[in-house]
């Protein structure tokens, strides 16, 4: 246990490491091409800045400029209409939308920042899966 908070990547987490430790597989969470879409109910059409590729997504996500790897998740058809935005947003690996819990997410990124675990990820984009895998660095 280390002696001061600063020392453990995990003192404000709500779960320990071993929530995290190991590999987890996310279903359905990333963009794919299957991504809802709205439509314009006059013409039976989808509008054109809500088409986009899966490729497209992708590169979005990958230009995003920060240290932490990026995912393209899809964004919901409302926020799509809403803002006539594209139908993904690009978000950390281990986002919560990905991880599906603050808390998950959050104990993923205490990992990720700590030099005491690797974690690394797996983004399918045809299943839409995300799968996560962190483990201890053994000292030496």
């Amino acid at each position: 246990m280390p002696e001061k908070p600063d020392d453990d990547p995990f003192h404000d987490c709500e779960l320990d490491p071993d929530s995290v430790l190991g590999t987890r597989t996310f279903h359905d969470v990333l963009f794919t091409d299957d991504t809802e879409t709205p439509v314009n109910v006059l013409t039976g059409e989808t509008p054109a800045h809500s088409q986009a590729s899966v490729e497209e997504a992708k590169a979005f996500a990958a230009s995003i400029d920060t240290d932490t790897p990026q995912i393209a998740l899809p964004a919901s058809v409302e926020t799509q209409i809403e803002t006539q935005s594209k139908p993904y947003t690009a978000a950390a690996f281990f986002h919560f939308k990905a991880t599906g819990s603050l808390e998950q997410h959050r104990a993923y990124h205490a990992a990720y920042d700590s030099d005491a675990f690797t974690v690394d990820f797996e983004a399918d984009y045809e299943s839409g899966d995300l799968t996560i895998t962190v483990e201890r660095v053994e000292e030496a």
